[in-house]
């Protein structure tokens, strides 16, 4: 995780007051019921997410993270701190090679904002397993502010997969009504569990939009993007992240672009895959590890042309992902029509397809 060197050029008010506050489920709303705006040079067009579909082309692919949520906040206790304030929410957010985890703290009991006054050798207990900061990640005051460290490495004693799995819950901010279950927090692609976070692009997606993808003629393919925490700072740039792009998928992008078709990716994970995955010439191999691509229109996207994703805050690092594919004045406009017409925020929220002309 680096601090960006360019910010994007979007700007529109923080939609706070059009936060999705529960999933379309508990709204009365079905998962392919959200909205979807369909922005392009031409036009935007406001229609919801079954009619996706509709507005891609026989021969265009579209790829898929099918990586599954895990139940990655849990509560736990700082030891040291006077009792009314050891509490604390934690975040984990990945394994790491050397066998210890990042994790996240943040404020109990809703996770509302980061703890940056934790030092090394401290040590947290959750459950059964006790977690001993080793030393800030990426690094000793990555934070943008230089206010302290957000994230931290931490050496783990005891079994903590098992620990989340028995204790811990989805990663939610506040924000919602109510906490809601693992099972909300995944969709018809997730089958290889490893996000912290839930790869919410594609959350929309039901059995039936797909078969109506297919039976047009769109290709559909997998990545693997297992997601860190999203709690970024502005001017942060996203965590390193594990992905597998594989051998088929990238054959088929290949394919796509040589007979002129569209690869439009499934959320900013997807994006992020498919373009760690492209040699310097140009087309796409089978890869697979860690990846610190950071995709901006500094350093753009080369195989993606189009994009189904979620609405981002305002100074995002994701939005210099989404200028990189949509351009500049298509993600300006996006967002101005975003507003105008209430669509909602966050992981639970609507929906947009970006297709730039080529």
């Amino acid at each position: 995780m680096t601090v960006l060197t360019s910010t994007p050029t979007t700007r529109f008010g923080a939609p706070d007051d059009t936060t999705a506050p529960a999933p379309a489920e508990a709204r009365g709303v079905a998962r392919d019921g959200v909205r979807l705006m369909v922005a392009s040079h031409h036009r935007i067009t406001h229609a919801h997410f079954s009619d996706l579909p509709d507005h891609v082309a026989p021969g265009d692919l579209v790829v898929i993270n099918n990586s599954a949520t895990i139940a990655a906040q849990v509560d736990g206790v700082r030891r040291g701190h006077r009792r009314d304030h050891g509490a604390v929410v934690v975040h984990v957010a990945t394994p790491l090679d050397d066998g210890t985890w990042v994790i996240e703290l943040r404020t109990a009991p809703d996770a509302s904002a980061p703890i940056l006054d934790a030092v090394g050798g401290e040590v947290v207990e959750v459950g059964s397993v006790l977690l001993t900061l080793v030393d800030p990640y990426p690094r000793p005051q990555s934070s943008p502010t230089g206010a302290g460290n957000r994230l931290w490495r931490a050496s783990v004693d005891g079994d903590l997969p098992k620990d989340l799995r028995r204790h811990g819950r989805p990663i939610a901010y506040g924000y919602l009504d109510r906490r809601y279950p693992l099972s909300d927090y995944q969709s018809v692609f997730s089958t290889v569990p490893g996000s912290a976070e839930m790869p919410s692009a594609g959350r929309p997606f039901t059995d039936s939009t797909i078969t109506r993808l297919v039976a047009g003629g769109v290709g559909v393919a997998p990545v693997t993007l297992h997601t860190g925490v999203s709690s970024q700072e502005a001017g942060e740039a996203p965590q390193t992240e594990r992905f597998v792009v594989p051998e088929t998928t990238a054959r088929l992008v290949n394919a796509t672009r040589a007979t002129g078709g569209r690869v439009i990716a499934v959320g900013t994970t997807v994006t992020r895959a498919l373009e760690s995955a492209v040699t310097p010439g140009g087309r796409m191999e089978a890869a697979r590890g860690w990846t610190d691509r950071v995709i901006s229109p500094d350093e753009p996207a080369r195989v993606v042309d189009g994009l189904i994703t979620g609405w981002h805050d305002p100074h995002a690092s994701h939005l210099l992902l989404v200028e990189s594919i949509a351009g500049a004045d298509l993600t300006q406009a996006a967002y101005d029509a975003a507003v105008e017409h209430g669509y909602l925020w966050h992981e639970f929220g609507d929906s947009a397809l970006l297709l730039p002309s080529r």
